[in-house]
C-alpha cells in the first residue's frame, strides 16, 4: 500500500537544520521491525545497513533527490517500477518509517557539516553497521555450527553496496565535473568506497567493537579502508556542495539570415515567412 509520501528533510535539502534528536537502539529496532515486515511481502527489501549507505549517498549527490523519486528505488521494484509502488501495510506504518528516516538524514547532514579533526569525535558520522562476524562468534557453539557455510558479509560491506546502489540508480549525477583536481577527488573517494563493497579476505586480528575485547572478525586493513571510505563521504558531500548542481547547456538553434531560404521549407525568404 502506497499513500502520498510526506515531505522528509530530503525535499528541503536547502533548509537549516537545528540540532536533531537523535535515534534511540529502541527506534532503530523500530527500523528494523518495519522493514521486516515489508520484507513478508517483498524478499528484496533490504537490511538497515543497506539503506543506511543508500542515505548517505543521497545526502552526497550533486542534485537534491526528491522522496517520491528515491524511495521506489530503495523500497519499491526499482526506478523501472511503472508505479514506483512501495508495500508499506498501511499509512500509519509509512509515517512512522519516514518519520524515523528524516531523524536519521538529519543526524546524518549534521555529522557531515561538521568540521572534525579525527572520525571518533562525538560529531563525527558513525554510520550503523553491523560486525555480522562478531555477532556469529556470539552465539552458542550449537548455532554457529548450524550456520557453517553461509555467506556472511563483511564490516560495513553492505553500507557500502547501498552507497554503490544509490550512485548506479541516478549515474548523471555522479558523472565527472571537469575540474581536474574535482575529478581526483570523486574518483578516489568512489574508489574507496567501491572496495568496501568486496570481502575482507585478510586474516581477522581485531574485533568491531567491545572495545577490542570480543574474538578478532576483522583485519587490520578492513578497519583501515571503512575509516577511508567514512572520510570520502565527507569529501563527497563538500565537493557537490561546492560545485553545486548540474547546468543543462542550451543549445542555441542557428537564426537565418532575412534573405536567406526560411528554414520551415516553404520555399520563402525567411523575412516573408517566420522571420516576418
Amino acid at each position: 500500500m502506497t499513500q502520498d509520501l510526506p515531505p522528509t528533510a530530503a525535499d528541503f535539502a536547502d533548509t537549516a537544520i537545528l540540532t536533531p534528536e537523535l535515534l534511540s537502539a529502541d527506534e532503530f529496532d523500530e527500523i528494523d521491525a518495519i522493514l521486516d515486515e515489508l520484507r513478508t511481502r517483498d524478499d528484496e527489501t533490504p537490511q538497515w545497513e543497506f539503506c543506511e549507505g543508500f542515505m548517505a549517498a543521497l545526502i552526497c549527490c550533486r542534485r537534491p533527490i526528491p522522496t517520491a523519486e528515491y524511495l521506489p528505488v530503495l523500497l519499491g521494484n526499482g526506478a523501472e517500477d511503472s508505479d514506483g509502488d512501495v508495500s508499506f501495510a498501511d499509512a500509519a506504518q509509512q509515517d512512522r518509517f519516514m518519520a524515523l528516516w528524516a531523524r536519521r538524514w538529519n543526524e546524518v547532514v549534521q555529522a557531515l557539516d561538521t568540521k572534525i579533526e579525527a572520525l571518533d569525535d562525538e560529531a563525527a558520522y558513525q554510520p550503523e553497521v553491523m560486525d555480522v562476524r562478531g555477532a556469529i562468534a556470539a552465539l552458542p557453539e550449537e548455532e554457529r555450527a548450524a550456520m557453517e557455510g553461509e555467506e556472511v558479509p563483511s564490516f560495513g560491506q553492505v553500507w557500502a553496496l547501498g552507497f554503490m546502489f544509490a550512485v548506479e540508480a541516478w549515474p548523471e549525477e555522479w558523472t565527472a565535473p571537469r575540474n581536474k583536481e574535482a575529478v581526483k577527488w570523486l574518483n578516489a573517494a568512489l574508489d574507496v568506497i567501491v572496495t568496501l563493497t568486496e570481502d575482507d579476505t585478510d586474516p581477522p586480528t581485531m574485533s568491531a567493537f567491545d572495545d577490542g575485547e570480543g574474538p578478532p572478525t576483522l583485519s587490520l586493513k578492513r578497519m583501515n579502508d571503512f575509516a577511508d571510505a567514512v572520510w570520502a563521504v565527507y569529501n563527497l558531500r563538500e565537493m557537490w556542495q561546492s560545485i553545486g548542481p548540474r547546468v543543462e547547456t542550451v543549445h542555441k538553434v542557428a537564426t537565418p539570415g532575412r534573405n536567406d531560404p526560411c528554414s520551415c521549407g516553404s520555399g520563402k525568404k525567411y523575412k516573408k515567412c517566420c522571420g516576418a
